[in-house]
């Protein structure tokens, strides 16, 4: 079954399907003129969820998660400011501890390169070709997982020239598709620091290019009508899905909290290839 473009004028919603929920949410993406079938609204609901799930415990994973399942249903430049919306206030609730743990000082200059990166992920989003921005993020992603699993590490977060760039590189990912993770989760793990620590830091600086990434988004228009109608859909299971994250976190060690980011890094590296839009959809 499929969403129609269009409906009988003469008709309300409400009189014909006061008893039906299904039938009501069709009427309401028929408004919204979002023409998805029910299969592609299920497979972003179940998206939502795991993203969720994933951003709760470890405080990154939802964009590389969600942004490749969703882009194949509808596409990079509406599934990242779905997830910028849905994110921005389910995940608000995360901040204010994040605040009083993270490395405030190295957050400060990461959001500085995020500042001019934001904006230039922006303009490849709407300019270059979509694929290819898919695949560069594949590539970026695997790169920095094998960065991980070498097991190097960085000296500290307090390199003023590191912490800019590393700003710069996610921001402009952020910007490209809400794929801001991988640089700096990358950073952030490859210094020795608690799991508390390092979770405080990816909540924080999310949280500071997140604003980045709207204030773009916005400017450019990419926040549409639609985008809002999807959030109302997809919103509330992402928010209780961080929520039962969130208590998970508190039950795991350092250790074992390390190896769920490498894991979750690799699923988004599978998860993003484009040769499995087929089979997504």
């Amino acid at each position: 079954m499929r969403f129609s473009a269009t409906r009988p004028l003469d008709s309300s919603p409400f009189e014909r399907h006061a008893m039906s929920p299904s039938s009501l949410l069709n009427d309401v993406m028929e408004a919204a003129s979002i023409p998805y079938s029910t299969g592609s609204i299920m497979l972003l609901l179940v998206a939502a969820v795991v993203a969720g799930l994933a951003r709760g415990f470890s405080g990154f994973g939802a964009a590389l998660i969600f942004v490749p399942l969703a882009s194949s249903v509808i596409g990079p430049k509406m599934a990242a400011p779905l997830l910028l919306v849905i994110d921005g206030i389910g995940a608000v609730g995360m901040v204010p501890g994040a605040f009083v743990k993270a490395s405030k000082r190295a957050i400060a200059l990461m959001a500085l390169g995020a500042l001019i990166g934001v904006p230039t992920g922006v303009f490849f989003l709407f300019r270059a070709d979509p694929l290819i921005v898919r695949w560069g993020i594949v590539i970026t992603i695997a790169l920095f997982l094998l960065f991980l699993m070498s097991g190097r590490r960085f000296q500290g977060l307090d390199r003023t020239p590191v912490s800019l760039g590393v700003g710069l590189a996610s921001g402009f990912f952020s910007g490209a598709a809400q794929i801001g993770g991988p640089p700096a989760v990358a950073y952030f793990l490859g210094v020795a620091m608690p799991a508390a620590t390092t979770r405080a830091n990816i909540v924080l600086y999310f949280a500071v290019s997140g604003l980045i990434s709207a204030t773009s988004y916005w400017l450019t228009g990419l926040l549409e009508a639609r985008i809002f109608v999807l959030a109302l859909l997809v919103g509330p299971p992402y928010a209780l899905a961080i929520y039962a994250g969130s208590r998970a976190f508190g039950k795991t060690g350092d250790a074992l909290f390390r190896r769920i980011c490498f894991a979750l890094i690799a699923i988004a590296v599978v998860l993003s290839l484009p040769v499995l839009d087929t089979y997504l959809r």
